[in-house]
């Protein structure tokens, strides 16, 4: 961020420090804390004169380094101990040595999670854990120290790379530099962060399952929610809250801290959160749905429903509003018929499991047939496909691209109403008229989401993907998952 032309250089430097860096720091000439203020008098003297023609960022004026680690059995020194001087044991030794690499990089000032958090204070640790992805991303260098490994082949099988607080602290920092279990760089490189294909990035790669360039260089705003989702599905946290407290910074949303409330209601939170950006990619997930009766059906469990499935970029906006009925998302609703169900079983984690195979067609447009598993019978369920892809044309005519993207969607036959009859206008020739029976629309989430499966895609044939199909605006419908 630069400049205003109502904001002076010292007017943007000072809310940047009281804002953008973390609450204290270590000096490093002294082993002392320094506070924001203690900070804001030490660089007041480099910030530059005003000047019209110049772009001025605070972060090139204050500068710090982080550190990122996993925590040691033995324990980690703490805000108690630094404060009163009587910090010791292999933490502290850690720490130092954190600090003596942070001097070789031409900062005066550092910070660790261990010891410059007083989480005696839930103000200060509600306020840290929120702002933690910021202050990783505003330090000058972020040291990483991986306990595990001698080598960068070692890199693999480090914990540090199964963490879920280690996530945001690689993809966070505009620079990084990792050091061996016994505090040798890793590589002869200043910044181990390269858009090139080092070995170090290539590796980091394989370790994380991040493509390199989105390692090398990351924006909240560029990725999908089931693309991030999927990169912190294998990693694990000490608490259950974490899950969803270290992923905070990753999407740019803010929560309520709450250690207690368990690990399904703080990711429930947290995809309620995300919901709000509108992005239908939250939406392509399988398997079992978050479990709490306070939360929408569309809110899966955790991260590992995000693993597997088949990526749509560049989708719409997509309104989505958490209602006491459930998620409100208005969709373009097509109806599905069963072509064929069968029946079959399978072998997981020793016992037998029902399944059945179902095919379905769209009446609108037969020749579309999707596939999906169903874990209970189904004969008596109705389905439908909910398209996110689509636009509101001239007189609000619904337009759907000719290569569509939807999720499936179910009702029992307790939710069905008396049927009206609907008729499809005309559009083009290859969609004549249709005389289609339609279950009349309810407000109070008859419909569920199929679970089993994700985002579709479904092409209209005849209808070039930069084409549309206009349908008739009935087929929209205010849909409560």
């Amino acid at each position: 961020m630069y400049q205003t032309s109502f904001e002076s250089n010292l007017e943007r430097f000072n809310r940047y420090v009281m804002n953008e860096i973390p609450i204290r720091l270590i000096r490093l000439s002294d082993m002392k804390f320094v506070a924001r203020n203690d900070m804001r008098k030490h660089f007041r003297g480099s910030v530059p004169e005003d000047d019209l023609e110049m772009r001025y960022s605070p972060s090139n004026t204050v500068k710090y380094a982080i550190l990122s680690h996993r925590w040691l059995d033995e324990g980690e020194p703490t805000y108690e101990g630094m404060k009163s001087g009587i910090a010791a044991g292999p933490g502290y030794e850690k720490l130092k040595k954190f600090c003596e690499k942070a001097l070789t990089y031409g900062v005066e000032f550092a910070w660790s999670d261990t010891c410059c958090i007083d989480k005696s204070s839930s103000t200060e640790l509600d306020e840290s854990i929120r702002s933690m992805f910021r202050w990783y991303e505003n330090s000058e260098i972020c040291i990483i120290h991986l306990a595990q490994s001698e080598t960068i082949e070692d890199i693999m099988d480090d914990e540090w790379m199964k963490r879920g607080w280690t996530l945001q602290e690689l993809l966070a920092p505009r620079k990084i530099k990792l050091f061996s279990s016994h505090w040798l760089p890793m590589t002869d490189d200043r910044n181990d962060k390269s858009h090139e294909e080092t070995k170090m990035m290539k590796t980091l790669e394989r370790a994380t399952g991040i493509p390199l360039d989105d390692i090398s260089i990351y924006f909240s705003g560029s990725f999908g929610v089931d693309r991030r989702m999927a990169w912190a599905a294998r990693r694990k946290t000490t608490r259950v809250e974490d899950v969803a407290y270290s992923l905070m910074g990753i999407f740019d949303v803010s929560l309520q801290i709450a250690y207690g409330e368990g690990g399904d209601r703080a990711f429930c939170r947290l995809i309620e959160a995300i919901m709000q950006s509108g992005n239908p990619s939250v939406l392509n997930w399988t398997g079992e749905a978050a479990f709490h009766p306070s939360f929408s059906c569309a809110i899966p469990k955790s991260p590992q429903n995000y693993e597997g499935l088949t990526r749509f970029p560049n989708l719409c906006q997509l309104e989505m509003t958490m209602t006491s009925l459930g998620l409100r998302v208005p969709l373009v609703v097509l109806p599905l018929s069963i072509s064929s169900s069968i029946y079959t079983e399978q072998s997981e984690f020793e016992e037998r499991v029902s399944q059945w195979k179902v095919t379905l067609e769209c009446p609108l447009c037969p020749t579309i047939r999707i596939n999906f598993t169903e874990y209970e019978e189904n004969s008596n369920c109705q389905y439908a496909l909910g398209i996110v892809n689509y636009s509101l044309g001239s007189c609000d005519v619904p337009r759907i691209p000719g290569q569509s993207v939807g999720f499936i969607l179910r009702r029992a036959p307790e939710y069905r109403s008396m049927p009206r009859v609907i008729v499809c206008k005309p559009r083009s020739e290859h969609f004549p008229g249709l005389k289609t029976v339609f279950p009349e629309s309810h407000e109070c989430g008859q419909w569920s989401k199929a679970n089993m499966t994700g985002l579709v895609e479904v092409n209209f044939p005849e209808i070039p993907s930069h084409s549309y199909f206009h349908i008739s605006r009935e087929y929209v419908e205010i849909v409560y998952l």
